[in-house]
């Protein structure tokens, strides 16, 4: 069993950017949803309430990142500095301060998106601790939902297709590692793996949303709701329609593509 894709999401809800390699740090793979867009209240925007967000492409570049979208000139991002003006911002249930861009950064957003926006940098002076009750004491999460890595695996995948009328790529679920367990859902029987030189806990099953039934190349939502609608019938617990493992990093180290993946530990 291999690693056979890794992805990060620099920013949060807007375009992957596939790598062949990634350093993983306690709050998740380095560069992994480290800015974020706020509305003027400092709250969190995703594609569920602003589907367009689809729209907005993020691409590695020798000085940091560049963002391109439909009518609109490329925007060329440049890593933070380590200090800068902050403001508080808000990710569900977690309140934390987060360094802001440039005017001129939160300009282009909010032309794009047609309503007064900020850009901000989560530092690593910004500490997230995971969800009470999950983790342990200390583990910390970047501006992702709620994990600091989402798995999921090719067999997984397949077992959906075969059940929709039109399949759906990897894209749809927004994952950090990909897998290529054959048999489906066999994620959900590890409790402990290694990938490369990192180790990760398979801490809690990922909850799946509205955002899945979004095409990541349109911004335009299936009429069908699927696949949600397809999950919901066959992959739900308490928790709602499950698709993916969530990671917690137990063991920093490198990963790339083609790592050959072990399991430690099972359930």
């Amino acid at each position: 069993m291999r690693l056979t894709e890794l992805t990060i999401y620099p920013i949060k809800s807007c375009g992957p950017v596939a790598v062949e390699a990634a350093t993983v740090e306690p709050r998740g793979l380095v560069g992994d949803r480290r800015y974020m867009l706020v509305d003027s209240r400092g709250r969190f925007l995703t594609q569920r309430q602003h589907p367009r967000m689809a729209l907005l492409n993020v691409a590695a570049t020798p000085r940091g990142l560049r963002v391109t979208a439909p009518d609109a000139d490329p925007l060329d991002l440049s890593p933070p500095p380590g200090e800068g003006l902050e403001r508080r911002v808000r990710v569900w249930d977690s309140e934390l301060p987060a360094t802001l861009a440039d005017e001129y950064i939160n300009a282009w957003f909010t032309r794009f998106m047609g309503f007064s926006v900020q850009l901000v940098f989560m530092g690593s002076q910004h500490e997230r601790p995971l969800k009470a009750g999950r983790g342990r004491p200390g583990d910390q999460v970047s501006f992702a939902d709620g994990a600091p890595v989402l798995m999921m695996s090719e067999g997984s995948l397949a077992e959906l297709n075969g059940r929709l009328a039109k399949p759906v790529t990897m894209k749809r679920f927004r994952p950090n590692m990909v897998v290529s367990a054959d048999k489906p859902f066999a994620e959900d029987e590890w409790r402990r793996i290694r990938i490369g030189g990192a180790e990760f806990e398979v801490a809690w099953a990922c909850t799946r949303c509205l955002m899945t039934t979004i095409d990541p190349a349109t911004a335009r939502k299936d009429p069908d709701g699927e696949p949600l609608n397809t999950l919901r019938g066959f992959r739900r617990d308490s928790a709602g329609v499950i698709f993916g493992q969530n990671l917690i990093p137990r063991r920093l180290g490198r990963v790339q593509v083609g790592d050959r993946v072990r399991v430690l530990q099972g359930r």
